[in-house]
C-alpha cells in the first residue's frame, strides 16, 4: 500500500517524464507510422521500468543514506571514473533543460502570434523573461520543486487526457489504410524512434533523489518500495502517453507531423494552429477552448519537467564544481553558480532556437542510454554489492536496447 509521501514521489516521477518528450513523441511516431507505434506500445514499459529500476538500485547499493548518484559513482569507479560518470550524467540532463527552454519559448511565441493575433515579440526579451521565471522557481530548492510538480501533475493528466479525448470526433481510419509490414522500413523506423522514446519516458534526473529519500525513509525496504513507486508511475505514464500519441495519429496526417517538425513546435501548438481545419460539430464546440488551452498545457508540461530535470542537473554540476575547486567550494556558493550558469546558457540557447528533435536524437538520447542502460548494467556485473541483481534475460534486454538507442543516434548524425 502506498502512503501519501509515496504518491507524492510517484507523481513527481510522472511529472519529470511527461514534458517536451511527450509533446514531440507524436511527431516522431506520426512520421514513422502505425506498425512502429504498435511495437513501441509493447516495448515501452519493459524498456522504461527495467532501466530506471537498475539506475535506482545502483544508487541504493551505497550503505550511506545521503549518497546520490555522483557520490556512488565515485565509490564504485574511483575518482577519475566517478568524474566521467558525473560528466555523462550532467551531459545527459543539462541539454534537456535547454530543450525545455527552447520549447517553452516557441510555445509562448506561437501562442502570441496565432491565438492572440499579435506580432512576434522580441525573442531576446521573451526568452529572458521565460527562462528567468523557470530558474527563479527552481532556486527555492528540492522541497518546493517536488511540491510544485505534484500540484501541477493532477490537472495536467486530466487536461492531457481531455485533449486526447476531444480529438476522437476527428478520428479517421486513414492510419489503417494500406498497411504493409516491411521488416526493413518498420524496424528501421522503430530503431530511429528509440532516442525520442527513451527521452519521452525518461525520469532519470529524479531517480537519484528518490533513491536517497527511500533509503532514509524505509531503510532495508528501500528497494522494494522504490521499485513499486517506479513501476506504478511507469504504468500511469505509458498508458496516458500512448493514448495521447494514438489520438493525434488518428486525426492528423504525415504532412502535419512534418510541418510541426519544420516549425520546431510541439504537437499541442500544431493542433491549436490548425484547429479551424477540423469539421466535426462536436470539435467545433471544443475548438475555441482548445486553441487557448493546448499551448498553455504545453507550457505547464515543459515547465514542470524543467523543474524535475533541474534536480539532476544540479546534482551533477555541483559535484563537478566540487571536484574542480579541489573540494573547497561550499554548497551555498555552488548552488548560486549552478543557478546562474543554468540561466545564462538556457537563455542564450532559447534565443538561438536550435531544432529540438535534433538535440534529442543526436545528444540527449545516446547519452541517456549510456547512463540508463549501460552504466548500471556494467556495475551489476562488475561490483559485488550489485551482483544480487544479475538476471541474464532482463539484463540482455536492457543492453540490447541501450546499444540500439546509441547506434540510432550515431546513424542519424552521420
Amino acid at each position: 500500500m502506498m502512503n501519501k509521501k509515496d504518491l507524492l514521489w510517484m507523481f513527481s516521477l510522472y511529472g519529470t517524464a511527461i514534458g517536451a518528450g511527450v509533446l514531440f513523441l507524436p511527431i516522431k511516431t506520426g512520421i514513422g507510422g502505425l506498425v512502429p507505434l504498435i511495437m513501441m506500445l509493447v516495448l515501452a514499459f519493459p524498456i522504461t521500468f527495467l532501466a530506471h529500476r537498475a539506475l535506482c538500485r545502483f544508487v541504493l547499493s551505497s550503505p550511506a543514506s545521503s549518497d546520490d548518484i555522483t557520490v556512488v559513482a565515485q565509490e564504485y569507479f574511483g575518482r577519475f571514473g566517478g568524474m566521467i560518470i558525473t560528466l555523462l550524467y550532467f551531459c545527459a540532463i543539462f541539454p534537456i533543460l535547454l530543450i525545455y527552454s527552447v520549447g517553452i519559448s516557441n510555445t509562448i511565441d506561437s501562442f502570441i502570434v496565432h491565438q492572440l493575433g499579435f506580432a512576434s515579440p522580441n525573442r531576446l526579451l521573451l526568452t529572458f523573461i521565460l527562462v528567468g521565471i523557470l530558474v527563479l522557481t527552481v532556486s527555492f530548492g528540492q522541497d518546493v520543486i517536488v511540491k510544485v510538480m505534484s500540484v501541477l501533475v493532477f490537472p495536467f493528466i486530466i487536461v492531457l487526457m481531455l485533449i486526447a479525448l476531444s480529438l476522437i470526433p476527428e478520428w479517421n481510419l486513414d492510419l489503417f489504410h494500406n498497411i504493409e509490414f516491411s521488416w526493413h522500413k518498420d524496424i528501421k523506423n522503430l530503431w530511429l524512434m528509440l532516442p525520442v522514446m527513451v527521452f519521452a519516458f525518461n525520469h532519470s534526473p529524479i531517480i537519484s533523489s528518490l533513491a536517497v529519500w527511500t533509503k532514509k525513509e524505509y531503510g532495508d525496504a528501500c528497494d522494494k518500495k522504490s521499485t513499486k513507486i517506479i513501476a506504478t508511475s511507469n504504468v500511469l505514464m505509458i498508458a496516458t502517453v500512448m493514448f495521447f500519441v494514438f489520438s493525434f495519429m488518428m486525426c492528423l496526417n504525415v504532412d502535419d507531423f512534418k510541418l510541426a517538425q519544420e516549425e520546431n513546435i510541439s504537437i499541442l501548438s500544431l493542433v491549436a494552429n490548425i484547429a479551424d481545419r477540423f469539421e466535426n460539430p462536436i470539435f467545433k464546440v471544443i475548438s475555441p477552448i482548445l486553441v487557448y488551452v493546448a499551448p498553455l498545457v504545453a507550457f505547464v508540461a515543459m515547465g514542470k519537467s524543467f523543474f524535475g530535470h533541474y534536480l539532476g542537473a544540479q546534482e551533477g554540476f555541483n559535484q563537478i564544481l566540487f571536484k574542480l575547486s579541489l573540494q573547497k567550494i561550499t554548497p551555498k556558493i555552488s548552488k548560486k553558480i549552478t543557478i546562474l550558469f543554468t540561466f545564462i546558457v538556457s537563455w542564450l540557447v532559447a534565443y538561438a532556437n536550435p531544432q529540438i528533435l535534433n538535440i534529442i536524437d543526436n545528444i540527449v538520447g545516446p547519452v541517456l542510454a549510456i547512463i540508463l542502460f549501460i552504466m548500471p548494467l556494467y556495475a551489476i556485473y562488475r561490483f559485488k554489492a550489485l551482483q544480487k541483481y544479475k538476471k541474464p534475460l532482463q539484463n540482455l534486454f536492457i543492453l540490447v536496447f541501450g546499444l540500439l538507442t546509441i547506434s540510432a543516434a550515431v546513424y542519424t548524425i552521420f
